[in-house]
């Protein structure tokens, strides 16, 4: 399964209009997002048979015509609302924006976690910094501050991260079924929503969760509340350090976690992990992979993640295309056994062994 956009046939106007959507992509973006947080396309949802006039509108959310009639007419142009006899409708595109989990996902990511930093992008290219970081303090990587950024902020990664893994953690449990999970070490595990799960849909296995120790802390106090600390140990670890991973686990278990580091790093990391499997032990890599997509939506949303990775994540890393992940894993000397693909809403999960 190879995926690739194809280019789409467009006239000269049409591709110079698609043109002005991007340059003007920041202001429709804004006044989106306060059509949606100001209730106004909710009420366009709860009224999708009649629609509402602009006074209609300006009543319901208490809001003045002039505010009113920019945002709707900037929402007009962008197909997010539709305008027949002078009554305003939800369109396709804006309902998506109201009711859609993968949307408001998406959106509300790019708003409390990306928008502001995203304005160093270059700065971030130039200096294999997350530039944009600072924003929320100084950090050198945005994971040790997972745990301590703004409310809304934490809400929106968290939420972004665990929407596109859970669907998939799912259907990677039902394959770890099949081979020997008596000992999981889950590597990068964060706030321990794998490992909990884990530990319930495999009632025979016991899990270590391997992660920066301001995650581990974090993780702790989820088990804790679980009352799982009996099935679920941690092991604090910087997976960049020359500290060595400990050994003896059947499967060594890495979700949305090689994505998080530059290819000469994700390198580093598969020789530790190399070192510490077991030779009838397996590598398990869950990764969402742009051009192993069924779907163009999903191939969109995965390359356009990645700027994220570099403005405000860590400045050198991104989400990957299949043959330079492939080619990471073999120079890692780690050999693919199988890949089993569209798990959840768009990942694969890659099967290694030594």
């Amino acid at each position: 399964m190879h995926f690739n956009f194809k280019p789409k046939e467009k006239s000269a106007l049409e591709a110079q209009y698609e043109a002005q959507k991007i340059a003007f992509a920041p202001i429709i973006f804004q006044c989106a997002r306060v059509l949606k947080e100001w209730g106004i396309l909710e009420l366009l949802h709860k009224n999708d048979k009649t629609g509402l006039d602009s006074e209609e509108i300006c009543r319901q959310s208490q809001k003045n015509a002039y505010v009113v009639n920019l945002l709707l007419e900037s929402a007009l142009s962008a197909d997010i609302v539709e305008l027949r006899n002078d009554r305003y409708f939800l369109s396709k595109v804006g309902y998506f924006l109201q009711t859609d989990p993968m949307t408001i996902s998406n959106f509300d990511f790019n708003h409390y976690v990306n928008y502001l930093g995203m304005y160093h992008l270059d700065e971030a290219l130039e200096r294999a910094k997350p530039s944009g970081l600072k924003y929320f303090g100084k950090w050198r990587t945005i994971y040790p501050a997972l745990s301590k950024l703004p409310p809304k902020v934490k809400k929106a990664w968290f939420t972004f991260d665990h929407f596109y893994s859970d669907g998939a953690f799912e259907a990677a449990l039902i394959i770890l079924k099949t081979i020997d999970h008596k000992t999981v070490l889950d590597i990068g595990g964060n706030t321990g929503k794998f490992s909990l799960l884990c530990a319930k849909r495999l009632s025979d296995s016991s899990i270590c969760i391997a992660d920066l120790p301001e995650q581990i802390e974090t993780a702790k106090k989820v088990i804790k509340r679980a009352g799982l600390q009996k099935r679920i140990t941690t092991f604090a670890i910087d997976i960049l350090s020359s500290l060595p991973l400990p050994k003896g686990y059947n499967i060594i278990w890495m979700s949305q976690f090689l994505d998080c580091f530059s290819e000469e790093d994700i390198l580093k990391i598969l020789k530790k992990v190399y070192e510490s499997l077991e030779y009838d032990s397996r590598v398990c890599i869950l990764e969402p992979i742009w051009d192993r997509q069924r779907f163009e939506t999903s191939a969109f949303c995965i390359v356009n993640t990645s700027p994220y990775f570099t403005a405000i994540a860590n400045g050198k890393s991104k989400m990957f295309k299949w043959n330079d992940l492939k080619s990471l894993i073999e120079k890692s000397s780690l050999e693919i056994e199988c890949i089993y693909d569209d798990l959840g809403l768009g990942h694969s999960l890659i099967i290694c062994k030594k």
